[in-house]
């Protein structure tokens, strides 16, 4: 069954054989993780989006109609519900702001980078995706999507469902902020 193609999975999924659903989910789902960790960090929340994205999909199974990839589909979705994880937490902090926390935008992106488990933060990479967690949603998104998951422009512009050149406007001002970030913690290129 794993030498099955992504459409002749879906097929199955539809007819509810969840062996299928399983095999999909252990072919997307480092994918997934990755753009997920990419967008929120290494966060319970990360974890949390990251099996939403399955559950949406399956739920919603007779919404796919083929036009893009199932890679680029389950990607729209877990950039969409990331999207959605940063508002949420942007409403959380707004309200600790305002009910008296001393806790900001600010302090919860240190707490996100000061949570993550790498061996060496000085490492460019690692110092990369701390700096990600200071850029922007609307940048983040962009950069994660054409930086370190590879899509191009065109890709890019279809996940997110924007125009094109609002993708290459924002790929420029997330590279501007990302740069200035890792500058501010101390990198020194």
């Amino acid at each position: 069954m794993k030498n099955l193609n992504d459409e002749q999975i879906i097929q199955l999924i539809k007819k509810n054989d969840q062996q299928a659903f399983r095999i999909l989910i252990d072919r997307y789902e480092k994918k997934v993780a990755a753009t997920v960790i990419n967008m929120l960090g290494y966060t319970d929340e990360a974890d949390d989006v990251g099996q939403e994205v399955f559950i949406r999909f399956y739920n919603n199974i007779h919404q796919f109609k083929g036009t893009s990839s199932l890679g680029t589909y389950l990607t729209r979705i877990a950039i969409n519900l990331s999207l959605n994880e940063l508002k949420r937490q942007k409403i959380r902090n707004l309200r600790f702001y305002f009910w008296g926390s001393k806790e900001g935008d600010d302090e919860r992106t240190n707490e996100i980078a000061d949570s993550t488990n790498f061996e060496n933060k000085s490492d460019a990479n690692n110092l990369v995706k701390i700096a990600l967690q200071k850029v922007e949603s609307k940048l983040r998104s962009v950069l994660v999507l054409r930086m370190i998951e590879g899509y191009d422009t065109r890709e890019t512009a279809e996940i997110l469902e924007i125009p094109q050149g609002t993708v290459l406007s924002r790929l420029s001002r997330g590279q501007q902020k990302l740069k200035e970030v890792l500058i501010k913690l101390g990198y020194q290129p």
